[in-house]
């Protein structure tokens, strides 16, 4: 076994592999921020300097005093006063610079990983939790970008002083020197007893937070559920287990923390009591001065205070390391297949086809059976059959969310396109419940359109049976929504997301139970004025509602994996 194998071994990081990864990880991101990195080195360095360079001036400040030298008070008040405020007014200028390096290099990482994330494959995505990929956009992101800007200034910070130090106790008192590492051996057995537990627990509080945050996310999207089961206690007793689990275990390592620190404590201590012991013995014996004393006892603070910031440094690796395993975990998700083609046009008559094409998802058993499926321009085709029989997964085919295992997806036009992620343009989609975000209702619909007109709008309004109602709300188009258009009926809402699939402009609409919250007459209003208006769209309904289907130049019913043709009026 080599030297890292044994490194990650004593520190219980079992996967020696995956540790290099995100340690290879870690430094390539550093390396992108190079130049941030390096001037927070400098100052830092900067500064510590001029620290110490202050300890050595009040040496000879106070030797000056006590030796009634003038001008030697005069000459070593000026340089320990200039040293002062240098180091002041760097540590000023640090933190305002490391204060800017910090925060683009966190939104920067954030915006990558965030576009990751929207980019990632579905099925890739789907064993992660909304609150887990959450956490590791805000709390992994935030300690790793951290880390990366303030870990290497802070090592060579650390080490600055320490090497300082040292040599500043070497030059005046090499056996004072020897006094004040004692305690380096013990220290370093308890920091690795430390190290070894910090991986393990930071891994399981950061996967303890991420359930949390999932737990109260879906509390808050399904809130008017919980009231109307009167389960609000169950829901707050469950939440009161959840975090009495992550007390526990925050608690739990809190307190052999404690036990560590405090031993290492009682060393730094005791180190610091022999130090004292030895300088007040030199004293007396007239072999140094008051200042040089005085001198000693700054040094060994800065010695203690370097030695346990760089064990504080190895403990933040640790858990460094661990968000960048978290974040590495989500970008190396496979992402979504297929660019745009070439010469596809959102404006072109297209036929779209599934040829001999069937699916089924990770780990599971077959969705759908072999089976062919057409929409042509101007068609309204209906899918039918009973719930989870693979209606709503027929058209993430179409939309290229997933791939076939069997056969071939395409949109047939002036080319044959295969649908993948590029050829989602020529598709407009009402997915089943509310899809409509914060902001006004304008801003909904020109989601998909941002420079639609107000003519556009409301044509589009008007198709799905919206307009009214939105004229009626006290800012009309911009009227403000909450989370999940809070703030509106579902079935407003589904008509707004009708009218935001319809201003798309779509050659294909997909409409998933788009109208199932909806009355029966609305309903067939909505479905006509899309069969008056459609033009050269092929509709795509799923409905469980016999007379919508009927609506339907055809249908297709899924039933135990099979999908059948149903031709009405034949």
């Amino acid at each position: 076994m080599g030297l890292f194998g044994k490194l990650t071994k004593k520190l219980h990081m079992d996967d020696p592999a995956q540790v290099k990864r995100e340690l290879r990880w870690l430094l390539d991101r550093s390396r992108m921020y190079r130049g941030g990195i390096a001037g927070v080195c400098v100052l830092g360095l900067m500064g510590t300097a001029l620290g110490l360079g202050g300890s050595v001036a009040s040496k000879y400040l106070i030797d000056a005093v006590t030796g009634d030298r003038l001008a030697a008070v005069v000459n070593a008040g000026v340089l320990m006063a200039l040293m002062t405020l240098g180091s002041i007014l760097f540590q000023a200028v640090s933190a305002r610079y490391g204060a800017a390096v910090h925060v683009k290099t966190r939104a920067d990482m954030q915006q990558n990983t965030y576009g990751r994330i929207l980019r990632a494959g579905w099925e890739a995505l789907e064993p992660f939790r909304s609150g887990d990929l959450m956490h590791r956009l805000t709390a992994d992101v935030a300690a790793v970008s951290d880390g990366i800007i303030s870990f290497l200034p802070n090592s060579l910070s650390a080490l600055a002083r320490l090497v300082g130090a040292l040599g500043i106790m070497i030059f005046f008192d090499p056996t004072l020197a020897l006094l004040a590492l004692a305690g380096v051996p013990l220290t370093m057995v308890l920091s690795r007893l430390l190290l070894g537990k910090i991986r393990d627990h930071d891994k399981r509080m950061k996967e303890m937070s991420g359930n949390l945050l999932s737990f109260q996310e879906d509390s808050f999207r399904n809130l008017t559920s919980i009231k109307a089961f009167s389960v609000t206690e169950l829901f707050t007793g469950e939440m009161s287990r959840l975090q009495q689990d992550y007390t526990q275990a925050y608690l739990s390592f809190s307190d052999f923390k404690i036990t560590m620190s405090a031993a290492m404590s009682a060393v730094s201590m005791l180190v610091s009591g022999i130090c004292l012991a030895w300088g007040v013995f030199r004293l007396w014996t007239g072999d140094i001065t008051i200042g040089t004393l005085t001198l000693f006892l700054q040094l060994a603070s800065t010695l203690r205070g370097a030695f346990s910031a760089l064990v504080g440094l190895a403990q933040q690796a640790v858990g460094l390391m661990t968000s960048a395993g978290r974040i590495l975990a989500v970008e190396e998700l496979p992402g979504e297949d297929g660019e745009v083609p070439q010469g596809l046009d959102r404006e072109e008559t297209l036929t779209v086809r599934l040829e001999g094409v069937s699916f089924h998802y990770r780990g599971g058993e077959s969705v759908l059976r072999p089976f062919d499926f057409e929409a042509s321009p101007g068609e309204f085709i209906a899918i039918t059959g009973p719930s989870g029989e693979g209606k709503t997964t027929l058209l993430r085919l179409l939309l290229g969310l997933v791939a076939p295992d069997t056969g071939r997806a395409v949109a047939v036009g002036r080319d044959t396109y295969e649908l993948n992620a590029g050829t989602r343009r020529i598709f407009a989609y009402v997915p089943q419940g509310s899809s409509m975000f914060a902001g006004t209702v304008r801003e909904n619909l020109c989601l998909v359109k941002p420079d639609a007109t107000e003519a556009e709008l409301e044509q589009a309004l008007e198709q799905a049976c919206a307009l009214d109602f939105v004229r009626q709300l006290p800012d009309g188009l911009d009227h403000p929504l909450g989370a999940g258009g809070r703030g509106l009926s579902e079935g407003q809402t589904q008509r707004l997301a009708i009218a935001r699939a319809l201003l798309r402009k779509a050659p294909v609409l997909l409409l998933d139970e788009a109208t199932s919250a909806l009355d029966v007459d609305t309903e067939r209003r909505i479905l006509e004025n899309l069969s008056r208006s459609g033009g050269d769209t092929a509709c795509v309904l799923v409905t469980h509602r016999p007379a919508s289907a009927q609506l339907c130049g055809r249908a297709y019913e899924i039933r135990d994996g099979a999908v059948t043709e149903v031709r009405h009026g034949a």
